[in-house]
């Protein structure tokens, strides 16, 4: 619950002051504590109370003051029915939840029950973060997951939903990988039950996500629970054909449906057939190497910056939600991994082809958002042209590819989808769909006029009705000008009057008074104008007023029938929808290929990782728009120790791109094994199981963890964890304590990655001393990035060589970022005197550093060179020559 929800007023016990509305209101707001309640009342939705004071500050809109309970006032605001999507996507952009509640019945339907008889009114449904479905609140690239967990000892399930599409993933895992798993998804609201809250992995999560908290209290649902639920939604009567479920996936799909269940106030939940995966079908990326590695959100927290930011180029929102989903849990499945390259193959093979196909997706429209709609009774006219659109635009772009030969197997299975024998209704429902629905529908079907002119007999003719009617209406008004020569009379129309006349107020006179106030009856007088009716006039109306909501009436017919029709052949509209996200992905992925000259990779199942010419594809785009080049290097490990080492030492100095060339690696593989090609020359990668990294310093104030410890729990969960087939990248293992301390544990760690872990690695330092350990090592090398010295600066070169560096140019990168020139004269002195001797002392007073700070001679005004130079110089002997040899012996000086 947001901490800003304030339950209940104080005292809610009943009133006899209370009006019978306020006592609705209670007893709605007694069933959602944890909700902002959207009251509906006529064209607003108002709230009341503590939501009336927390919507105000949330919305910046006025809060106002209405009745009273138990003598005092009772807060209120207000936002209008028509615009509440905005407000909405603004209040749960916020955290919030919103129990929207709506008058159930006709305001005239209550009073026949009698004049004090209250609306009745009932929650429909409660909009939260993770099970939005409105294109208004969602965001069309990004998936809005649901994720349910459930601890059951040393096992944790995870059940996932995006109630906007109706996927729907399932898996248990051991709970040393339950975070990395559940971090994947990314989700927007995590349910729990309550007596988890406290537990490492709830925290953790919440923690790294930003997910909104949803705990659960009562009973914890188990396995019967979540086997009776999971039937339910699966509509099966056994759980047999979808596979054997452990008992705390079970406990977490029972929690997830339960939730959906409260949300969406008892309408039935659309999900998909649970989709699993096991340890061996993903490479696991663990939490510090998913949120160092920048995966989905750049440095900023937003998609900007991000790897899937550089690689995207699909055109639709359903193609890139699949992306996203395939770069957060890639595949170790070599059969799909091959089917994934070869249908980026088939477009890279044909430029014309490839273009072609992505004019055409630009047509499409998001499938499967606009089905789950129809199925959730939410559909407007515009889900129905959108399901047409996206359907029509599959079945050209698939024809398309066709043309640059055979289609490879994810290809033709995406094909297969807009088959002829699919399914037997599909294409007379896409045909019917396209005659049926007008070409700019509204959004709302209250609105009207969605059905196409001329498709269906019985709405024309009340229509004709209507168009009939307004032109009687013109010439009613031309009769009515012409028997009282009242020019400016005109007949105009309202929702609460329905038609009437309009005069001015002098006008009005003359229909005021004999004879023509016997046939011009007065019905209102405005400020600057009459209005007036006739029994003529009436009579008219009430014929247009049955036309149009009969013609309104028929529409709505023809929509249930139509919606009734989609909803029949959801299947195959969604298996149309996954084989456009698919194709749309693959042409997108080669089109990024050939515009950053990407190359296949080749995926084996040996424990090689060679790279030739890898290059960061986030930084060379950076470096692109900057009109910079990158500097493109190469990566060889083998956790046999055989091809090549399986460790390396990475030293150089800082800023020459350690980090980035760590990361660029642990990058290349998870783009491979997401299936895309990669920014290099060429790469093999023996499939990776699990993706590890420590690098940058931060801290965890919050629960007690200094940077150092931070630093610590991240290389403890490497060293218990990775094995053989995983990748770590470590950066600077031990810099965040004493030097000693830091070097004894960096030096610890070294050795058991490779002895222990027999991992591939790379592994940082500043610690030149472990170069000398790297070459005792027998699957151990040592290489660092190139850096120059040229004029008392640094330069450097981004280049990695074999070897070690032979310094860390510390005291020049403190020059180059603007260190004050006494504190970078001071450094090199303190520097020298460390070079000649005092590092391997152990104590303080042994360092001459220390014994030598009051004498040191560079505390003295340092001479003029420039001065001393220009005293050497007599200007009236100099020849040409020597006076251009005096101006360079100058700026050398002046460059000191």
């Amino acid at each position: 619950m947001h901490p800003d929800v304030v339950k209940m007023p104080t005292d809610t016990t009943p009133d006899p002051t209370d009006s019978p509305l306020m006592a609705q209101y209670l007893a709605v707001k007694a069933e959602h504590p944890d909700a902002l309640v959207f009251f509906r009342m006529g064209d607003f939705y108002e709230l009341f109370f503590g939501d009336a004071e927390t919507a105000a500050r949330a919305l910046d809109i006025v809060l106002t003051r209405r009745g009273q309970h138990r003598g005092e006032d009772i807060p209120m605001c207000g936002v209008p029915v028509h615009a509440a999507d905005a407000y909405l996507a603004r209040l749960i952009r916020q955290g919030f939840r919103v129990a929207v509640c709506e008058q159930l019945e006709d305001p005239a339907e209550a009073k026949k029950r009698g004049s004090k008889a209250v609306v009745r009114r009932g929650v429909v449904r409660v909009v939260t973060a993770g099970t939005l479905t409105e294109d208004t609140l969602l965001e069309a690239r990004a998936t809005p997951w649901l994720l349910a967990v459930a601890i059951e000892g040393e096992t944790v399930g995870l059940a996932a939903a995006d109630v906007s599409t109706g996927a729907f993933r399932l898996m248990a895992c051991e709970a040393g990988r339950a975070l990395a798993e559940a971090m994947a998804f990314a989700p927007r609201e995590v349910v729990f039950h309550t007596r988890d809250a406290a537990h490492p992995l709830v925290v953790d999560l919440l923690a790294l996500t930003g997910g909104i908290p949803a705990p659960r209290g009562g009973a914890r649902p188990g396995v019967t629970q979540g086997s009776e639920a999971l039937k339910r939604v699966l509509e099966a009567s056994a759980l047999d054909a979808f596979g054997s479920f452990a008992p705390a996936e079970l406990a977490a799909a029972g929690l997830l449906i339960a939730y959906i269940d409260l949300v969406q106030a008892g309408q039935a939940v659309r999900l998909a057939p649970p989709a699993r995966s096991t340890a061996e079908d993903v490479l696991v990326i663990d939490p510090a190497a998913r949120l160092g590695l920048e995966l989905d959100r750049g440095p900023r927290g937003t998609r900007e910056g991000s790897l899937l930011e550089a690689v995207d180029r699909t055109l639709t929102p359903a193609g890139a939600r699949l992306l996203a989903e395939r770069l957060a849990r890639p595949s170790q499945n070599l059969n799909v991994l091959s089917a994934r390259l070869d249908a980026v193959a088939h477009f890279c093979a044909a430029p014309e082809v490839l273009e072609a196909v992505r004019v055409t997706l630009t047509r499409a429209a998001d499938i499967t958002r606009a089905l789950t709609r129809v199925e959730l009774g939410r559909a407007g006219p515009r889900d129905l042209a959108a399901l047409a659109a996206g359907v029509e635009a599959g079945r050209v772009a698939v024809l398309q590819a066709g043309e640059a030969g055979p289609l490879p197997q994810e290809l033709a299975a995406a094909a297969a989808a807009f088959g002829p024998d699919a399914s037997p209704g599909l294409w007379s429902l896409v045909a019917d769909l396209v005659r049926l629905v007008g070409p700019s529908p509204p959004t709302q079907t209250k609105d009207g006029g969605f059905i196409a002119p001329g498709v269906d007999p019985v709405l024309e003719e009340l229509r004709d009705l209507q168009s009939g009617g307004r032109q009687r209406i013109a010439a009613l008004q031309a009769d009515y000008v012409s028997q009282t020569c009242l020019q400016a009379l005109r007949i105009k129309h309202n929702n609460v009057l329905g038609y009437f006349i309009e005069v001015g107020e002098k006008a009005a006179e003359a229909l005021l008074a004999p004879p023509l106030n016997a046939r011009f009856r007065h019905r209102q007088t405005l400020a600057s104008a009459v209005r007036f009716t006739t029994d003529a006039l009436i009579e008219l109306d009430q014929k247009l007023s049955r036309a149009g909501d009969a013609a309104l009436a028929r529409e709505l017919e023809l929509f249930a029938a139509l919606a009734a029709r989609v909803v029949a052949e959801a299947a195959g509209l969604r298996a149309c929808a996954e084989g456009l996200a698919v194709l749309d992905v693959a042409a997108g992925v080669a089109h990024w290929a050939r515009e950053a000259d990407a190359t296949r990779p080749e995926i084996d199942d040996s424990l090689a990782l060679h790279i030739e010419g890898g290059r960061h594809p986030v930084v060379e785009a950076a470096l692109k728009q900057a009109r910079k080049g990158f500097t493109a290097n190469d990566t060889r490990l083998d956790a046999d120790g055989l091809s090549a080492p399986r460790l390396l030492v990475v030293t150089g100095p800082n800023m020459a791109g350690k980090s980035t060339y760590l990361r660029q690696t642990a990058c290349l593989v998870i783009l491979a094994q997401a299936g895309l090609y990669v920014p290099a020359r060429r790469m093999r990668v023996g499939r990776v199981d699990r993706v590890f990294s420590r690098i940058g310093a931060a801290d965890d104030l919050a629960r007690g963890r200094s940077t150092f410890m931070v630093e610590m729990v991240e290389t403890a969960t490497i060293l218990r964890q990775a094995g053989p087939r995983s990748l770590v990248i470590l950066d600077e293992v031990g810099r965040g304590t004493a030097t000693f301390d830091g070097l004894a544990i960096a030096w610890a760690v070294l050795e058991h990655l490779h002895g222990e872990n027999r991992c591939r690695a790379l592994f940082a330092t500043h610690y030149h001393e472990l170069t000398g350990l790297a070459d005792s090592l027998d699957a151990a090398q040592n290489v660092s990035l190139a850096a120059k010295e040229w004029k008392d600066s640094l330069v450097f070169l981004h280049d990695v060589r074999p070897g070690p560096a032979d310094r860390s140019y510390g005291v020049q990168v403190a020059r180059i970022a603007g260190a004050p020139p006494g504190v970078v004269r001071r450094a090199k002195a303190v520097l020298a005197r460390l070079e000649a001797g005092g590092a391997k002392r152990e104590t303080r007073e042994a360092l001459p550093l220390f014994a030598a700070l009051e004498a040191e001679p560079e505390l003295e005004p340092a001479p003029d060179a420039v001065r001393e130079v220009l005293k050497g110089i007599d200007p009236d002997t100099l020849s040409p020559r020597e006076a251009l040899e005096a101006l360079y012996a100058l700026k050398r000086a002046a460059e000191g």
